[in-house]
């Protein structure tokens, strides 16, 4: 149908345009005639030079015999038709009432096609929202009424400290005497925090659902305009309309995008998101109160906004939203298994101790990943097999057993993972070895990813040192087989991690006696967005090189005793791999110990031991590697 109305508007476009085309060609022709004097014309009637006239009130048009056309202007009283007739002269009359119409609509019409073309393109420019082409300062605010698919607090879950908050205000509009009577207010705003993909705007969408009031919803770029002012503009629109509205609920999402802080950068702020943000903060909590108009709003980057916007009065709240622990997982995982039909064996605690660190956007996704790989083989529900594919896809990413490796490249990954595998498996402080797998996912040739046994909080100096043993292992096993020119680039993600994390140690957790305790980690080169006010020093830039390289080092040299200690088992595992391709936790311990798999398929089968809290996946055998799924830990 938009289609069809634009084909139509062109053709009504392209055709005016012929039309005035033609006109002015008409009218060019017209005024590139010839303009004679009367009494030029009069001689040439009387030597019989002429051979038509048209009288057009005072204007007359003449052709003559040689077929040149030229214009005259007949004196006020003048006679001229008979002599004319006398001379064998054929006269024509123009209607003078058709001539003035047609005057005047050659005159208007162009202006008026223009001004319409141009309405028409500033409409379009403007997305044809309120107000048409002069829609500039109008709120892009949509009320939103879900009459199909609306959410509710029962279709949030994993977050109930946050959702408790939220339930009170939806009470509050509810039920207002209840809180007033005690003399408690409203709350004017609420500012959801979080990391991407937590709920944020499911919670909004959950109160929208449950309120009963008007819930206006827009987004903080909406705000923002390449006109000074607009911005403004459209922050007292949005606010009337809830006035007219109140009680109600306004959601701006993403509101970091207009209310970052204000002068903060090379050169300043951006005046008109300034303009846009000092408004915000007149209508929030300004000279004239806003009774009854509740703001509520979501961000991942509470350390960029605006001191003055967050201080109670207008975000009274300031909720945080983070990622959800077992239960919350387990809670999660339940609302979005319902509309998916589930085998006997799947067991939704498992899952969500197998999957630390995911959020509720992650964990959707896995559904989502197994129901489709389900669908793929042509079941009838989802088996818990479908959930562990599902889940080594989004924590390793895609097999990509199209590629093809040469036996020495193979080979030299197994030993790779069969490194870090041991180092793991032989440092009480790592998380355990979830799976290995020397079959190429995503960017990387193999894998070994570890689980922690709980979720983690805060990571320890011991903890930190052993995982970077475990992640210099592949180094060493490389080195350790093939000799110190035989390693490959593969260590290259090994280094980038371990490096990250060491770093982290040395410079953010003071875990160097050398280094003391101080954050160095704003203030060091290479990192962004410097607001520490101090430089370092060039004696301890180089003090905290050597203090990462000697915990780096340290690792690589624990990872080489063990694996050098434990070579049987080193060599054992690294051709296990070679035979299996992929193990799991207690077939790696039985491929240690000599026992039997028991056939080819259980090298398929999920780890028994599969319940636990944190990811940490160790990249392999590529140069650059990737990132295998959420990753707790606050490096790495």
């Amino acid at each position: 149908m938009g289609n069809a109305r634009n084909i139509a508007f062109w053709v009504v476009l392209f055709l005016l345009i012929l039309a005035l085309f033609n006109l002015f060609s008409g009218n060019q022709s017209t005024m590139s005639s010839r303009t004679l004097s009367y009494s030029d014309f009069i001689a040439r009637v009387d030597s019989g030079e002429v051979q038509s006239v048209t009288l057009d009130g005072e204007r007359v048009v003449v052709r003559a015999r040689d077929g040149s056309q030229y214009v005259t202007i007949k004196p006020d009283g003048e006679t001229l038709t008979e002599r004319l007739i006398a001379k064998g002269v054929e006269v024509k009359a123009e209607a003078q009432e058709q001539s003035g119409f047609l005057s005047v609509l050659g005159i208007w019409l162009p202006f008026l096609v223009l001004i319409g073309v141009w309405i028409f393109f500033m409409n379009r420019m403007q997305g044809g929202g309120r107000g048409g082409a002069m829609g500039f300062g109008k709120s892009r605010a949509k009320l939103l009424t879900e009459k199909h698919g609306r959410v509710t607090f029962d279709d949030v879950a994993g977050i109930d400290e946050a959702k408790e908050e939220l339930e009170e205000i939806v009470e509050f509009l509810r039920n207002p005497q209840k809180f007033s009577r005690l003399g408690g207010k409203i709350p004017k705003g609420a500012l959801l925090v979080g990391p991407p993909g937590t709920g944020k705007t499911l919670l909004a969408r959950a109160i929208a659902g449950e309120a009963g009031v008007p819930f206006f919803t827009i987004s903080g770029s909406d705000f923002v305009e390449m006109f000074v002012g607009v911005g403004a503009s459209r922050v007292r629109d949005m606010f009337e309309q809830a006035k007219k509205n109140a009680p109600c609920i306004v959601f701006i999402d993403e509101i970091d995008a207009v209310g970052r802080a204000r002068g903060v950068g090379i050169g300043g702020g951006n005046d008109e998101r300034e303009q846009t943000l000092n408004q915000l903060l007149v209508e929030m909590d300004g000279f004239e109160a806003n009774e009854g108009v509740i703001i509520v709003a979501a961000t991942n980057r509470k350390d960029v906004l605006d001191p003055a916007l967050l201080r109670p009065g207008r975000f009274d709240r300031q909720i945080h939203v983070p990622n959800p622990d077992i239960k919350g997982r387990e809670k999660i995982l339940g609302v979005h298994a319902r509309k998916v039909p589930l085998g006997p064996d799947v067991d939704l605690r498992t899952i969500a101790r197998g999957t630390p660190g995911f959020s509720g956007a992650d964990l959707m996704n896995l559904v989502n990943e197994a129901a489709l790989m389900a669908a793929r083989v042509g079941r009838r529900f989802v088996t818990m097999e479908d959930f562990e594919n599902a889940k080594d896809k989004v924590m390793m990413g895609a097999e990509r057993r199209s590629m093809v490796l040469t036996p020495d490249q193979k080979e030299k990954t197994a030993y790779h993972e069969a490194g870090h595998a041991i180092v793991g498996m032989n440092m009480p402080k790592c998380d355990p070895v979830y799976k290995a797998t020397i079959i190429p996912r995503g960017g990387a040739l193999g894998m070994v990813v570890s689980l922690p046994e709980m979720d983690r909080l805060n990571m320890h100096k011991d903890e930190g040192k052993q995982k970077i043993a475990m992640t210099m292992a592949g180094k060493a096993a490389e080195i350790i087989k093939y000799g110190e020119e035989g390693v490959s680039s593969g260590p290259a993600g090994d280094i980038q991690q371990a490096s990250s994390l060491a770093r982290a140690m040395v410079m953010r957790w003071g875990m160097s006696d050398k280094v003391g305790n101080i954050d160095y980690a704003e203030a060091h080169e290479g990192y962004q967005g410097n607001t520490a006010g101090f430089s370092v020093s060039a004696h301890t830039k180089e003090l905290i090189e050597d203090e990462v390289k000697k915990l780096i080092d340290e690792g690589y040299e624990t990872a080489r005793r063990i694996l050098i200690e434990k070579a049987d088992d080193f060599e054992r595992l690294a051709k296990g791999l070679l035979e299996y391709e992929t193990l799991t936790g207690d077939e790696i311990r039985k491929v240690i110990a000599g026992e039997s798999l028991g056939g080819d398929d259980d090298a398929d089968k999920p780890a028994s031991g599969g319940g636990t809290t944190s990811i940490a996946a160790i990249p392999k055998t590529k140069p650059k590697a990737p990132k295998a799924g959420p990753e707790p830990e606050p490096v790495v």
